[in-house]
């Protein structure tokens, strides 16, 4: 078995998304170390409870590393005894940041503030736009060739936030101009759909932030990568901590080329994927695409020892 581990971005978080690692000593374990309610300014049982924010960016990036990286520590030690190194990791969106944890280039704890500096500062670039750039977001574009959807795009002033597919990708910009794209985009039979996040991330809306994140980026714990780690604006693999350290700067104002990491997936010989969760987007587009992977997400089980029952069976 030649096992992938995908660390998904915003959008399917949701009040249960730590109830599986608390029910493991070594998941509640980092949850009670790692820090995350020192940046939350309200108890993290509220923060679930409320829709509004749960699905705020300031809280969104946080949690969702948080309970990834802790899903890793508790299921880490006995998929190395099933599967050993994992072959390849790779993260989508704030995703990419659990994905540089799981391979060693920053510390998991560090992580979790890590990713929330990365949504304050995302938030000031924001609130830095001009007025009519404020309000922002994401769009699904789906039904229609990428090139034909980019120029639609382009031509209202948004763009390509995510590669995901031949005939699918994410769009991000201001709320208007994604509005007024996805009317044309509707009218040539594509469809479209808004996503619960409020910014515009992987576009220039956010080139404000790289050069903090950059600086926060500098200040943290780096190392090379223990295990092939792909870059999400590139698709390729991280060689160094240098490197790493720019790519994930990058990839706040660039577009992430997710099609291309699927694709790295297979060709570095992936037979298994397993997505950290708390959804199952990553595993349903990697399965969608490279049909020959088996691919779960830890969301589609109701405990660790489910996930890691089935890894076993995989592994023959």
């Amino acid at each position: 078995m030649r096992l992938a581990i995908l660390c998904p971005g915003q959008g399917g978080q949701n009040p249960a998304m730590f109830d599986m690692a608390r029910a493991d000593a070594n998941g509640a374990a980092f949850l009670a170390q790692c820090g995350l309610q020192q940046w939350l300014d309200a108890p993290l049982a509220d923060v679930l409870a409320d829709p509004q924010q749960l699905y705020a960016n300031r809280y969104a990036q946080p949690l969702i590393v948080a309970a990834q990286l802790a899903a890793w520590h508790a299921i880490a030690d006995e998929l190395a005894a099933i599967a050993g190194t994992p072959s390849v990791v790779a993260g989508y969106s704030v995703g990419e940041l659990s994905a540089y944890a799981v391979a060693g280039v920053f510390d998991a704890a560090e992580a979790v503030g890590i990713a929330a500096r990365r949504a304050g500062l995302m938030d000031v670039a924001r609130q830095q736009a001009p007025a009519m750039q404020r309000e922002q977001g994401l769009m699904s574009v789906g039904g229609v060739a990428g090139a034909a959807a980019r120029v639609v795009l382009q031509r209202h002033g948004a763009y390509a936030a995510i590669d995901t597919g031949e005939e699918s990708l994410i769009a991000g910009g201001a709320s208007r101009d994604l509005r007024a794209a996805a009317d044309e985009l509707a009218a040539m039979g594509a469809r479209t759909g808004e996503l619960p996040v409020g910014l515009a991330s992987h576009t220039p809306l956010m080139q404000a932030a790289v050069a903090p994140f950059s600086d926060v980026l500098a200040q943290a714990s780096c190392s090379t990568p223990s295990l092939t780690l792909l870059a999400g604006v590139t698709g390729q693999a991280v060689d160094d901590a240098l490197q790493a350290r720019s790519l994930l700067a990058r990839q706040l104002a660039e577009t992430i080329q997710w099609a291309a990491c699927m694709d790295a997936c297979a060709e570095r010989g992936v037979t298994v994927a397993l997505e950290l969760g708390p959804c199952s987007a990553l595993s349903r587009m990697l399965r969608e695409r490279h049909p020959q992977i088996e691919c779960r997400s830890l969301s589609d089980f109701r405990s660790f020892s489910g996930a890691l029952a089935w890894l076993r069976r995989q592994a023959g």
